[in-house]
């Protein structure tokens, strides 16, 4: 079973940004879209090992901040050739904090 983990509130994040969370030894990049929603995948770009939470986003791809291998935030595939990271389940809950289900 998948445990939620709550990992603070949803403001932290500004809208079109992304942050960095340690969740059960991996690393989680949570994107706060410009809508108000939100999207996680692996925090880690599997080319060079690039910060993706401190890579540009738009509504659909997030780019590596290193070599501008960009990805799919629904799916996680990449757009550029580059193995595709893993995505995770996300949501604000009712209390407008932040859970992730690794």
């Amino acid at each position: 079973m998948k445990i939620p983990h709550i990992v603070g509130p949803v403001d932290q994040i500004p809208f079109g940004e992304g942050r960095a969370f340690g969740i059960d030894g991996e690393q989680i990049a949570v994107f706060r879209l410009r809508d108000g929603s939100l999207r996680a995948v692996s925090a880690v770009c599997p080319h060079k090992g690039g910060p993706l939470a401190d890579g540009t986003i738009d509504k659909r791809v997030v780019m590596c901040p290193l070599h501008q291998h960009s990805f799919e935030l629904e799916t996680g595939c990449s757009t550029t050739g580059a193995k595709p990271l893993r995505t995770y389940e996300v949501f604000a809950d009712e209390g407008q904090n932040i859970v992730v289900i690794p």
